[in-house]
Parts: C-alpha cells; structure tokens; sequence
C-alpha cells in the first residue's frame, strides 16, 4: 500500500513540474479549464471558486504537497500525517473535480482516499522509518529503565 500510494503521489506531484508544470500558460489554463468544467457538478462551488481564484497557489500548492506526501509514505515517515494530507487532498480532489464522475467508480479519487484511510488507520508496517524510529526509542528506554 505504501510503495503504491507513495510511487503515485510522488509521481504525480513531479509530473506537474516536469510535464509543463504549473508554471506554464498551458497548465494554469488546464487547471482553469478543469476546475470550469466541474464547478456545476461539484458539490462545493464554492471551493471551485476558491481555487479559481488562485489557479497557480492550487497548482503548486497540489504538485508540492504530492511530493511531500510520496516521498513520507515511501520512506515510511510520519506516516499517518502524510496519509492524513493524502486523505485530505483526495478527498478534496474527488468534492471538487471528479465528483460528477459517473457511474462514480470510474472516478480515480475513492480508491486513493481509502487507500490513505486505510493506511492513516494501521500506521507505516515494517520497514519504515517510523518503526526505525520506535524501535531505538524503546531500546532507550530500556537502557534507563534496564
């Protein structure tokens, strides 16, 4: 789940930078051009709106927050708070842009956001900084205490 969710963010958040980027006409337009195309179907307009107003803030404010998100699911860092901003900006993504999807599963938004819930509930798993992190913390402890 991790080296799922992580590769697809990070991925995701690069490919704004490198595939034109936000800081291109063509992606900033893009950004404009979707976030039109779903202010009627979206639940919460008044969001879309938000974003319009500021299409570059949300453009990198989205690209930066993928990468981060990615790169902390891969390593297995804070864990939960990337899963929790993972959840967050899915959940947003699917209220603002793909939420007139329909029939819905062919929206892409769900399955990452239970996918981050998923891993908000059960924390890093082995092999994860994290779990590194707990483990020397508890062999402090036992060295006091011991």
């Amino acid at each position: 789940m991790r080296l799922f969710l992580g590769l697809t963010f990070l991925y995701a958040g690069l490919d704004k930078y490198l595939d034109s980027g936000p800081f291109s006409a063509f992606s900033r337009e893009h950004t404009i051009t979707l976030l039109e195309f779903s202010h009627d179907g979206s639940p919460v307009p008044w969001l879309v709106d938000l974003a319009l107003d500021h299409p570059t803030l949300v453009g990198h404010g989205t690209a930066v927050a993928e990468i981060l998100v990615g790169l902390a699911v891969l390593a297995g860092l804070a864990t939960r708070a990337a899963a929790a901003l993972g959840a967050l900006l899915t959940l947003l993504m699917w209220l603002t842009v793909s939420w007139s999807t329909s029939p819905y599963y062919f929206g892409a938004d769900l399955p990452y956001l239970f996918g981050f819930v998923t891993l908000l509930l059960t924390g890093s798993g082995p092999y994860a900084l994290d779990d590194l992190r707990e483990r020397g913390r508890r062999r402090r402890g036992s060295l006091m205490f011991g």
